[in-house]
């Protein structure tokens, strides 16, 4: 029964081979579609990951730095880093926007980091080329995935930073590579106008009896002072001491500094509930017109294949072979069929996945899935060829 399958197999092994490699490519495409999901997953616990924080303290009633804009004062780290249970509180910006390197744009996360050092909350854990920052101004660690080298220039608005160390998997919720750089120039970048809207800010201000009446030369310099200063953050950071309770303390912050506070399990939940929830969704219909597309035409080539064997189905039946073996036969030829498909598709889809410009996160679990969906479908697929082949009349077959 076996060497029959085999026998047949080796008769066409050309035309067999071929079509499996066909058809897992198909296959690869579709476990590249779960592992697309899985990365897009995968971005925002690591995002949460690397910010080091227990606790993300944002404007009220707003989703966060991430998911919503957020805007606080940037003094009000000092009440919540002397609340009970608190162990570091640091203040943090986050804006995706589009940086120069060259002649080229990079779509990037710029990070404002507080003063510190190495395990500070917001700061990149760790470095795989180079130094984190030293100074207040013009130094930038970038993640490799920006393409960025070391001692390379990157202008952000109107600053040029130097990039000084190098890191990896730093990346926002949607992919793009992290780059950090000072709180204070961050601030600037995020908040500051450009020199035309200054000057129309200042000429109206100016122009206003409100903060430039008669009689009172002092008041205009001291508002447009004001104007000129940027004291606000998107977030602060909050790293517990141990053995403090997230909940208790977060509903402090709540309490007396009239602030929204979010746990790592409810942020998880805002990124993947909701940031990327419509991709996902998006993401998960494509894997399903995929998956149904692939059940289809692993169906359709296994009764092609059988039916293309019907004059040699006819022989064996006149020579006295069982119907259970060439039923056999055909369930074999059409898991081997799965097994090469999917082996392809596997190693296809391995291969090509650090190629895309996002993180493809392929796990065993999905692979696991994937072979055992192919392995029902050719089971199921070879039931119906079977019985197609099974109805066939030898002499019928044969004289035609």
């Amino acid at each position: 029964m076996i060497s029959l399958a085999g026998r047949d197999i080796l008769h066409s092994w050309g035309k067999f081979v071929f079509t499996g490699m066909g058809l897992g490519l198909l296959i690869g495409v579709t476990l590249v579609m779960a592992g697309v999901y899985r990365g897009m997953v995968d971005d925002a616990r690591v995002l949460l990951d690397n910010s080091g924080a227990d606790l993300w303290v944002v404007q009220r009633d707003t989703l966060g730095p991430y998911a919503e804009p957020s805007s606080l004062y940037d003094d009000l780290w000092r009440g919540i880093r002397a609340l009970p249970g608190v162990s570091e509180a640091v203040n943090v910006t986050y804006l995706t926007m589009q940086v120069r390197q060259g002649q080229r744009d990079l779509r990037v996360l710029v990070c404002g980091i507080a003063p510190g050092g190495p395990g500070t909350p917001g700061w990149p854990p760790q470095l795989i080329a180079g130094r984190h920052l030293s100074r207040n101004h013009y130094e930038a660690v970038a993640d490799q995935a920006s393409g960025l080298q070391l001692g390379q220039q990157v202008q952000i608005r109107r600053t040029r930073y130097r990039v000084v160390g190098l890191t990896r998997r730093m990346v926002s919720s949607s992919g793009d590579p992290m780059l950090f750089i000072s709180l204070r120039d961050a601030q600037q970048s995020q908040f500051l106008k450009d020199n035309d809207a200054l000057w129309q800010q200042r000429r109206r201000t100016a122009a206003s009896p409100l903060y430039n009446p008669p009689g009172r030369p002092d008041l205009l310099p001291a508002v447009i002072a004001g104007q000129s200063v940027n004291p606000y953050v998107n977030a602060v950071l909050v790293r517990l001491t141990a053995g403090a309770d997230a909940e208790q303390t977060a509903q402090q912050i709540r309490r007396w500094k009239r602030l929204t506070v979010y746990s790592r399990s409810q942020m998880e939940g805002i990124l993947v509930g909701k940031l990327i929830a419509t991709s996902a969704r998006q993401i998960g219909m494509f894997l399903v017109i995929l998956a149904l597309v692939s059940a289809a035409i692993v169906a359709f080539i296994i009764y092609t294949l059988t039916l293309g064997k019907i004059r040699e189905i006819a022989v064996l039946k006149l020579i006295g072979t069982r119907n259970r073996t060439i039923a056999a036969m055909i369930v074999q030829q059409s898991v081997a069929l799965g097994l090469i498909g999917f082996s392809v598709g596997n190693i296809a889809a391995s291969y090509s996945a650090p190629y895309f410009p996002k993180h493809v996160l392929l796990v065993p679990q999905d692979a696991l899935a994937g072979l055992a969906a192919v392995v029902l479908i050719c089971l199921l697929a070879s039931l119906v060829a079977i019985h197609a082949a099974l109805q066939v009349d030898p002499a019928q077959a044969i004289g035609g």
